[in-house]
C-alpha cells in the first residue's frame, strides 16, 4: 500500500493545527475514496513543548499570574488520541530540503546524526524568531524558560526599565511592567512615529496615553542600536547618539523568517515563503505556508487562524484528483487592521478593521486572563473540530 505523508514543519499554531485538522478531517476524506494509499503526517518542532506566546507580557512580568507551567504545554500531549502509526512528532531544527528527492534534514533536539524525512506533501509553519527568546522559540522552550525567570529575578528590584520595539509585544509589556511595577522608571522606545504603527495612529495615540496614567514614558523615532551587558546594568547606545544604563532592557523588535533551510528560489526579498494570499499554496506543487513564515501573514495568531480552513481545502483538492466533484475552494480573508493590545489588566487598545474598540472590549476578550483558557483547545485541535 502506498503513504502519503504530510511532513509539517513548525509546531506553533499554525503547525500544531495544521496537524490536527489533517487527521480530523482532510485524511479521512481522502481515505474514503482512496483505498489503495495510507495517509501519515509527521510534525517536526524544535521543542518538545507549546508555547502560549500570546500570554508573554503578563508570563515575563510576573511568576504567579501566568505560570511557566501554565504558558508551556507538551505537544504530544494533545495528539495522544490519534493512532501511532498515523502521527509522528520529531523533535528537532529542519536544516535543509532537497527538492528533487522531496526529503529534510532534520537535526534532532538531543544530540545525535541527523535525520533525513521524506513528504508527499509539505506544509511550512516555521514561524519567526524574534531576538530576544521572550516571544518566540529558540530552539529548547528551556532557552525561554531561562528568559523569563531571569526577568522574574530582576523585575521587582529594578530601578530603570528600558523596552524597544512599540509592536504589540512591547506595548503589551509596557502596561503589564507598568501595572506591576509603578515605581520603577519604565521607558518604551517605540522605533517608529507611534505605537502600534500597523493599526490607526488614533490606537496608537491611545495606547501611549493609558501607558503615561500608568507612569510609562514613551519616546518616538529612537531605536537602539547597541545593548552590552555590564555588570547588573545594560549599557545601551540609541541612535539619537545617547547612551543609558538600565536595570532591566527588554528586546521586542520583532524578528527574522525560519526559512534558510529552504531553496532561496521558494523565498521572495524578505526571506519569506512565497504564498498565495488566498489558497495558501506556494508555487511549488505540493508544498504549502502557512503563518509568520509565509509571505501573506502581517503577524499574528489570526492570521493562522482564518487560514486553516483555506489552507486545507486547497491540499484536499490538490490530491483528490479527476473521480469525483472537486471539493470547494475556501479563501483567506485577511481582518486587516485588527488587533486588541491590553495595557495592564484592565483594558486596552485596538480596533476591528481599522475600527477603534473601546477599552471595555479588550478586558472581556484578552485583556482579564490573556485567553489562558484556550492553551489546552490549542493543543488538543479543538478550534477545529469542524470541518
Amino acid at each position: 500500500m502506498a503513504v502519503h505523508n504530510f511532513l509539517i514543519i513548525g509546531a506553533n499554531f499554525g503547525g500544531i493545527g495544521a496537524a490536527h485538522y489533517l487527521l480530523k478531517h482532510t485524511i479521512p476524506k481522502l481515505e474514503s475514496v482512496d483505498k489503495s494509499t495510507t495517509y501519515t503526517v509527521t510534525l517536526v518542532s524544535p521543542s518538545s513543548h507549546f508555547f502560549w506566546k500570546i500570554g508573554a507580557p503578563r508570563t515575563l512580568a510576573s511568576p504567579d499570574l501566568i505560570p511557566i507551567s501554565q504558558a508551556f504545554v507538551p505537544i504530544q500531549d494533545g495528539f495522544k488520541d490519534y493512532p501511532s502509526d498515523q502521527f509522528e512528532l520529531v523533535l528537532g531544527s529542519a536544516t535543509s530540503l532537497d527538492e528533487g528527492r522531496k526529503t529534510v534534514t532534520i537535526k534532532p533536539l538531543a544530540p545525535s546524526s541527523t535525520t533525513s524525512v521524506s513528504y508527499s506533501t509539505l506544509i511550512i509553519a516555521t514561524g519567526t524568531t524574534s531576538t530576544s527568546p521572550l516571544w518566540t522559540l529558540h530552539g529548547s522552550h528551556e532557552e525561554s524558560v531561562a528568559a523569563f525567570k531571569t526577568l522574574h529575578k530582576s523585575l521587582p528590584e529594578a530601578s530603570t526599565v528600558l523596552i524597544a520595539g512599540g509592536g504589540p509585544a512591547g506595548t503589551e509589556t509596557a502596561g503589564e511592567i507598568g501595572t506591576l511595577y509603578p515605581k520603577a522608571n519604565t521607558t518604551i522606545l517605540s522605533g517608529n512615529k507611534s505605537l502600534v504603527p500597523r493599526l490607526p495612529h488614533s490606537v496608537g495615540a491611545a495606547a501611549e496615553s493609558k501607558l503615561a496614567a500608568l507612569g510609562v514614558k514613551t519616546v518616538h523615532n529612537v531605536r537602539v542600536t547597541s545593548a552590552v551587558p555590564s555588570g547588573s546594568k545594560t549599557k545601551l547606545e540609541l541612535s539619537d547618539n545617547t547612551t543609558q544604563a538600565v536595570d532591566v532592557y527588554i528586546d521586542a523588535t520583532g524578528g527574522r523568517p525560519n526559512s534558510s533551510f529552504l531553496p532561496a528560489s521558494w523565498l521572495n526579498e524578505h526571506g519569506y515563503v512565497i504564498t498565495d494570499g488566498q489558497t495558501l499554496r506556494t508555487p511549488t506543487k505540493g508544498v504549502y505556508a502557512i503563518g509568520d513564515v509565509a509571505s501573506y501573514s502581517a503577524g499574528g495568531v489570526m492570521d493562522v487562524l482564518y487560514a486553516m480552513r483555506p489552507l486545507c481545502s486547497s491540499i484536499l483538492i490538490d490530491l483528490s484528483g479527476t473521480s469525483q466533484a472537486p471539493p470547494k475552494q475556501l479563501q483567506y480573508k485577511p481582518m486587516k487592521q485588527t488587533q486588541m493590545i491590553p495595557i495592564g489588566p484592565k483594558g486596552g487598545v485596538g480596533s476591528i478593521m481599522g475600527w477603534k474598540i473601546p477599552s471595555l472590549m479588550v478586558w472581556m476578550v484578552k485583556s482579564r486572563t490573556y485567553m489562558v483558557d484556550k492553551i489546552p483547545g490549542t493543543i488538543e485541535g479543538k478550534d477545529y473540530l469542524k470541518a
